[in-house]
């Protein structure tokens, strides 16, 4: 791997603009074999949900569904900020391929090494 990148989105439905383009940029950064980490927090957590970005379609973009698909096969990890999801009443059981609900620590270990982070 040639670094690491972190993505934060705290956007889902309420920025489906920002939503779609952190997952543009992390791709960006899998298919340059860095390892790559979008974290989700606040409102993006949705995203977390299966079915929930199905109809998240920004016009000149791929659909965010596939975006988030891409991403996982890509070999990149997806953090669910944990009480942000236990806030919204999010369903543990029904977490997108490749998600992982995490402390605030998990991040912080990741970052620990110097990866830059870019916020939508």
């Amino acid at each position: 791997m040639a670094g690491k990148l972190c993505v934060s989105l705290t956007n889902a439905k309420n920025d489906s603009d920002k939503a779609t383009v952190a997952f543009v940029v992390a791709n960006a950064s899998a298919a340059s074999e860095k390892e790559t980490l979008v974290f989700l927090s606040t409102e993006g957590v949705r995203l977390a949900v299966k079915g929930y970005a199905e109809d998240i379609h920004e016009e000149g973009f791929a659909p965010l569904r596939e975006l988030m698909g891409n991403f996982v096969k890509a070999g990149g990890k997806i953090y669910v900020c944990s009480p942000c999801f236990r806030k919204r009443g999010l369903d543990e059981g029904k977490l997108v391929e490749g998600a992982t609900i995490v402390g605030g620590a998990k991040l912080v270990e990741f970052l620990g090494d110097g990866a830059p982070c870019i916020s939508y």
